[in-house]
């Protein structure tokens, strides 16, 4: 595995044919410490030797919005379903762990929630828009043709006074799914959190203020469903 995440991501971003990455966002990117997660990834490998994963599945990726999204199997049924959501990962750790936690499941579709760890750790919304960019390269790199699910950041009230820089993100990275439509494709998990005064409603996160209840996830689970592979 890379050494550092900075170096690794100039290095992918210049391999891939464009400057993705500013000084700022290697500076971001260095202060993530993917060995933080290895606990989780020895978890999923004990998980996986009691109870193989399921083949092909349509596998769920990103930060702890996806990792506490515990009832994933039950709000699916009869989907192939398989959570790999870790830590507070941020952008950073899911292109570092890409192969360990997307490839070797070899998925039918890739479900992913990142990006408001970053929001909330400094980055800009462009940074956000190319660390997704980054991650969409890979996925043509490594897995062509499956398609890749983007789910918008969500508001949360604790990070209520950063709403304008992940709208700005979700924007960004809904323009560019719209013109790349073939295999990408983005699901609004934002807005249907908000109420009439246009603020979250509290009935859909836990006493962290950025997290969701099992009310929030019904939410979720309405909506991301109709983008689901059968």
């Amino acid at each position: 595995m890379p050494s550092t995440r900075s170096g690794w991501l100039l290095g992918f971003c210049l391999a891939a044919g464009w400057g993705c990455y500013t000084q700022t966002a290697a500076a971001q990117a260095s202060a993530v410490h993917p060995t933080q997660w290895a606990a989780e990834l020895r978890a999923f490998a004990r998980q996986d030797s009691l109870t193989p994963p399921p083949t092909k599945p349509i596998l769920f990726y990103g930060s702890s919005s996806i990792r506490k999204w515990e009832s994933l199997r039950q709000d699916f049924p009869g989907r192939a379903v398989l959570n790999r959501g870790f830590g507070g990962s941020r952008f950073p750790d899911a292109l570092y762990y890409f192969d360990t936690l997307v490839v070797a499941h070899q998925p039918r579709q890739v479900v992913l929630y990142e990006g408001d760890n970053d929001i909330g750790s400094g980055a800009t919304a462009q940074e956000v828009f190319q660390s997704f960019r980054a991650f969409e390269q890979l996925m043509q790199q490594r897995l062509p043709k499956v398609p890749l699910v983007f789910l918008a950041i969500k508001p949360s009230p604790a990070r209520w006074a950063l709403y304008p820089q992940v709208q700005e993100a979700n924007h960004l990275i809904r323009e560019y799914i719209q013109q790349h439509p073939k295999y990408l494709r983005y699901v609004d998990t934002a807005t249907p959190l908000l109420g009439a005064n246009g603020r979250p409603q509290p009935q859909f996160y836990v006493a962290d203020s950025l997290h969701m209840t099992p009310a929030g996830y019904r939410i979720w689970t309405r909506v991301v469903g109709k983008a689901l592979k059968k």
